[in-house]
Formats: structure tokens, C-alpha cells, sequence
């Protein structure tokens, strides 16, 4: 399946894996960089995404669950800065067009995306420039991590806290609150609370320059929608090569990983969180990420592009979606059993564990497509792989 559509010249390549009761099936597919010749191998790197997302809350939980903080403490507890926030009366209005905030932030909204913020990308004119502006680039950003949360705090929200689910910048918040807890880097963090313990030694938001030849190379298409390679990741959100001096890393959407590393993670929700002996979080605190927060009405007004974000059957828990009914459920937020887990990521990664049947499900790709690209049809071959890569494994 994946070879034609690589041959079709619809993407440069994808390496998936099945993982279930302790045996991994991969299926691995075209290039690592094509232009070379070398092709993809269990172990290239990828660009996540949002895959980070995942991972920067189950921190959070790490250290919720050791008394860091409670879930409806106002986040200003750790950054003033979001005092006295205001929302923007109309999306598409003028930016000084706002009211005051019904209620502080706090940290639920944030790891539930219903803290009001928003990405730039997904907005035309003033909001847009404006996020531009104070953020930088979303991966990589020059702004140093006090800058950075200095310069959301600045912009309007989109909704008041708490009322609606909004996908946003609120994961790369979450990121850099904990680390100002904790204080230290994220990156160090995670590798601290996450990494170390799981034994994910080639996850991390630098790739270190003896690793770097197994980078999967960037891969997205020209304004006719022909395949092509980038030196930079879409919309500028990040840089050919990251200083070493850059400060500013992105809970939300930063790391790079691989597939057995990121199975490493995936499996942490099953078998009541214990991996090989490594429990990073009680049973109980697990229970409470994987279950839904959202209301029903939340879940149906929820869109991304103008387009539904869950489908009937998929919910938000703490960091990620979760089944709720597993008839209803659609594929890219997760399709299994209740309790399945997981979210996509917008260079084409996917993920799903599902505690039902113990597996999990993991496709990386760099299949990079501009919003703009998007709305023309271009690279929908690597979501279609998704769909046909799912059904495949749900069969076998």
C-alpha cells in the first residue's frame, strides 16, 4: 500500500509499526532522502508535531501527581504575566476590540485547549500578524521562554477560559510553565521525567550531530501539488539547522522521534501505566488523563479549518483524544476500543494505543503540506495512509 503511493510520487516515504502483547510488526516504505538515494530505516528521525503534545502532558501529570499543582489552580500562580487577560469580542475584528475575561486560566484549560488561545496560521489579518509578531516561529522561535510567554500573554484570547475547545499555542504554554517550575530547560525535563526512564534515547527537540544523517528528510509539494524537498518545515516554523544557542523549545510540536522511542511512550497507557518496570504515574492519575473533559456540546462546536475536530466518537482528555464510543469514533483522533488514545501531528505522524486489546499503532511520515496546499487537495495521500495503514493493522 505504501510502496504505490510512493512509486505514484505522492509521498517520499513512511515507517509504520504494530505493537501487540509484546510483538512489533513494522512496515517501512521509500526514502529517507530521495534525492540521494538512501532509503527509510526503523531507526530515521522524524519531525513530530504534535505528537509532542502527548509527551509535554504526561510531564505535566508527572508532576501534578507529586503536588506541583492542581489542575484548577489559575496559571498565573507560576505566570503573572496572564493577569487581567481579555477576549477578542469577534475573531476576525480589531485586536483592541475586547472584553475582560471571565475567569483567570487555569491549568486544565490549558492541557484541554480551552484556555482561549489559538495558532496564527489559522487566522487571516490582525490576529494573525499579531501571533507572528509576539511568538515567532512555532518550532523555532528566537524569543527566549520568558519573552515568548511574555508575548502570548499580550495577545487576546479567542474565547474566555474554559468555554470552548480552541487548538492552539496552550501545549507550548504548558511546556514552558513547567519548566519554569521546575527550573530547568523542557527539554531537560522531559528527558529527566520521560525520556531517561522509557529508555527513548533519540527523542529530543535537537538532534545531535552524529545522529543527524538519519534524519528523515523534509518532503512537501509545489504550488501543482509535485512532490518536493524543503529545506524548512511549513508556514516557517522552523529554521534549516537550530542554533545550539536557542533557548525557546515547543511542548507543542518540537521533537523529533522515531518509532520504536515513540512505541516506548505509547505503551506507558497501556498495562496501567507500567513499562518494563518503569511506572512514570499511578494508575489512578492515567485514568484521569484518558478520560474525556470536554462537554458534549464543547466536542460539537469544536472546529479546525471551518472543519469538525472530533467526530461523534472521539473526546479530549488531559493532553490527548480518547474513544468514547467506538462506533462513532474516526480514525485520526483514535478508533478502538473506549479508552483508545492518541493524536496526529500536521507533518503526518499518527498514533494510537488502545488498552483493549494491549496494541498500539504508529505511522511517521514528513508528508509537510502548506494550509494553502491543503485546501487544494495537495498531499492528501499521506492522510489517506493513515485511514488504509489502520484498517490494515485493525484487520490483522
Amino acid at each position: 500500500m505504501l510502496g504505490r503511493l510512493i512509486d505514484s510520487g505522492e509521498m517520499a516515504g513512511a515507517a509504520t509499526l504494530v505493537w501487540r502483547g509484546g510483538v512489533a510488526a513494522c512496515a517501512i516504505a521509500g526514502w529517507q532522502d530521495r534525492e540521494a538515494g538512501v532509503p527509510l530505516a526503523r531507526d530515521s528521525l522524524f519531525r513530530i508535531a504534535s505528537l509532542t503534545k502527548p509527551v509535554t502532558a504526561m510531564a505535566a501529570m508527572i508532576l501534578m501527581e507529586q503536588g506541583r499543582f492542581r489542575l484548577d489552580d489559575p496559571i498565573t500562580d507560576i505566570a503573572p504575566e496572564f493577569a487581567d487577560m481579555r477576549v477578542l469580542r469577534s475573531v476576525d475584528g480589531a485586536l483592541d476590540d475586547t472584553a475582560p475575561a471571565a475567569r483567570a486560566i487555569t491549568f486544565e484549560d490549558v492541557l484541554t485547549h480551552r484556555a482561549g488561545f489559538t495558532y496564527g496560521a489559522f487566522h487571516r489579518g490582525q490576529l494573525a500578524q499579531a501571533y507572528r509578531e509576539a511568538l515567532g516561529g512555532d518550532i523555532d522561535s528566537d524569543r527566549t521562554p520568558d519573552d515568548w510567554i511574555a508575548g502570548l500573554a499580550s495577545l487576546p484570547l479567542v474565547d474566555h477560559p474554559g468555554a470552548s475547545f480552541h487548538y492552539g499555542h496552550s501545549t507550548d504554554l504548558l511546556g514552558l510553565l513547567l519548566a519554569r517550575m521546575e527550573g530547568v530547560s523542557l527539554g531537560e525535563l522531559l528527558h529527566r521525567r520521560i525520556f531517561r526512564p522509557l529508555g527513548m534515547l533519540d527523542t529530543g527537540f535537537v538532534v545531535p550531530e552524529v545522529k543527524r544523517d538519519r534524519r528523515a528528510g523534509l518532503y512537501g509539494y509545489d504550488a501543482e501539488g509535485r512532490l518536493k524537498r524543503l529545506d524548512v518545515a511549513p508556514g516557517g516554523a522552523t529554521v534549516a539547522e537550530r542554533p545550539a544557542n536557542m533557548a525557546y523549545e515547543s511542548g507543542g510540536a518540537g521533537l523529533w522521534s522515531t518509532l520504536d522511542d515513540y512505541l516506548a511512550f505509547a505503551r506507558v497507557f497501556l498495562d496501567r501505566a507500567a513499562i518494563d518496570g518503569a511506572r512514570l504515574i499511578r494508575p489512578e492519575t492515567l485514568g484521569l488523563m484518558t478520560t474525556n473533559r470536554l462537554t458534549d456540546d464543547q466536542r460539537a462546536r469544536a472546529t479546525t479549518l471551518g472543519m469538525p475536530t472530533f467526530a461523534p466518537g472521539n473526546g479530549f482528555g488531559l493532553g490527548l483524544a480518547v474513544v468514547t464510543d467506538p462506533a462513532t469514533a474516526g480514525v485520526m483522533h483514535g478508533k478502538g476500543g473506549v479508552g483508545t488514545v492518541g493524536w496526529p501531528g500536521a507533518y503526518g505522524g499518527w498514533w494510537q494505543a488502545d488498552p483493549t486489546d494491549g496494541s498500539v499503532m504508529i505511522l511517521l511520515q514528513h508528508n509537510m503540506v502548506e494550509l494553502e496546499g491543503l485546501m487544494k487537495g495537495h498531499g492528501l495521500a499521506g492522510y489517506g495512509a493513515i485511514q488504509q495503514f489502520h484498517a490494515m493493522a485493525s484487520a490483522a
